[in-house]
């Protein structure tokens, strides 16, 4: 552990000589490993992630509501909450299209209608600054007509597997400087599905959370080995946490929702319905009384949660207590997220280490309204990192400024 804290540690230091000979000219590599909850480096034996700690930035991170993949993945890329960049959930219904949005039906997914906002691949191209992605959510889709000027369909076969996703990193970042991108983000899909299967606390998400940090270990090893490898700033965060659930915490749609009320029901943590007329007040009164439910009516949801006001989202917006469910059925699955980012498992973990952050400095988390750390001010952060200017987002760079050097 000692001996990996000094390599880290001297890799860090001439990062910091170059950050000096050419600020503003350095590069970021970010990369998301899903469902990663913050406290999972407690649990688990995390030698590279605590070593990041130690020599580099590390924080508890607030993700967006609802506590999901593709929301918070589309998120952390532009800076707007799921409410305002239109990925209200990773299921929804489209009054607009009369049609279900689900990130798993192709001729949805790969739609750019349903994606607002300005990614951060856009952003950069737009001001001359070359962007790689691999696997994030909206790369591959030509939103606002573009694409990232480097990047792979997620169906396009073969699909990488972890190592060749390492692998396609490593060789963007070791392209001809005319060509390099300044940006490079991967997506990794896994603690996530370990942990949906087996539960955030056992031995089967133990060993992939163990395997992940090793993982990240090679790319960093192999990253700061390049010739320009110590003007490389290099993230580590997630989307979402992850909680325990079971068959017997659970609310069925069918039970509480009577025949002939609701036009559409869709999603889970949270769930919309769609209310058929007339019966709005009574299907709210009726959800209101059911214990370990919050229900709330449309534009009504707490400002906390800055949720609730999109037209993707239904006349009733219904949310379970943590490690509850409200479904047709009861998950087979041991772990589910999607809760209010108010709760501590929903959390994840951020690391980032380079010439532009601060050295062995934990970032301040404040719990409650007012959380320091939050994720829509990813996007600000990277605009920062690369020197280009940000478009109109949720997001605040002051909040973690104190992160950078």
């Amino acid at each position: 552990m000692r001996k990996l804290r000094w390599l880290i540690l001297g890799f860090t230091l001439l990062a910091a000589c170059a950050s000096c000979q050419s600020a503003g000219d350095n590069y970021t590599v970010i990369i998301s490993l899903d469902g990663n909850r913050w406290d999972y480096p407690q649990y688990y034996n995390t030698e590279f992630f605590d070593s990041l700690a130690t020599v580099g930035v590390s924080a508890r991170m607030e993700p967006s509501f609802p506590a999901s993949t593709f929301p918070n993945h589309y998120t952390l890329a532009t800076g707007l909450v799921p409410d305002h960049h239109g990925l209200v959930n990773n299921s929804f219904w489209d009054p607009g299209r009369e049609y279900s949005y689900s990130m798993s039906d192709p001729a949805c997914r790969y739609d750019p209608y349903y994606y607002g906002g300005e990614p951060i691949w856009i952003t950069a191209q737009r001001q001359g600054v070359k962007t790689g992605n691999v696997y994030w959510v909206g790369s591959d889709i030509p939103i606002k007509g573009e694409y990232p000027t480097y990047y792979r369909n997620w169906d396009e076969d073969p699909h990488w597997n972890f190592e060749e996703r390492v692998d396609e990193i490593v060789r963007l970042m070791s392209l001809p400087e005319n060509e390099r991108p300044r940006l490079v983000m991967g997506y990794f899909d896994e603690p996530d599905h370990t942990g949906h299967v087996y539960g955030p606390i056992s031995p089967e998400t133990k060993e992939m959370v163990e395997h992940m940090d090793s993982l990240m270990h090679g790319l960093y090893l192999r990253l700061k080995a390049l010739p320009h490898g110590n003007r490389i700033n290099f993230i580590v965060l997630s989307d979402h946490g992850m909680e325990d659930i079971s068959p017997e915490r659970f609310i069925s749609w069918h039970h509480e929702i009577p025949e002939g009320w609701a036009e559409n029901v869709k999603g889970t943590s949270p769930t919309s319905i769609f209310v058929k007329e007339g019966y709005v007040d009574s299907l709210y009164n009726r959800l209101s009384r059911v214990e370990h439910l919050s229900v709330w009516k449309h534009g009504e949801v707490p400002a906390s949660l800055n949720y609730g006001t999109s037209d993707r989202l239904g006349d009733l917006i219904a949310a379970p207590d943590l490690g509850w469910q409200f479904a047709s059925s009861p998950s087979k699955n041991n772990g589910a997220h999607g809760y209010s980012p108010k709760e501590p498992d929903m959390m994840v973990m951020f690391r980032a280490v380079g010439p532009d952050f601060k050295e062995g400095y934990e970032a301040p988390f404040t719990e409650g309204e007012q959380s320091a750390f939050r994720n829509v001010d990813i996007y600000p952060l990277l605009c920062k990192l690369l020197g280009i200017k940000p478009a109109a987002t949720d997001g605040n760079l002051e909040r973690i400024v104190n992160i950078l050097k």
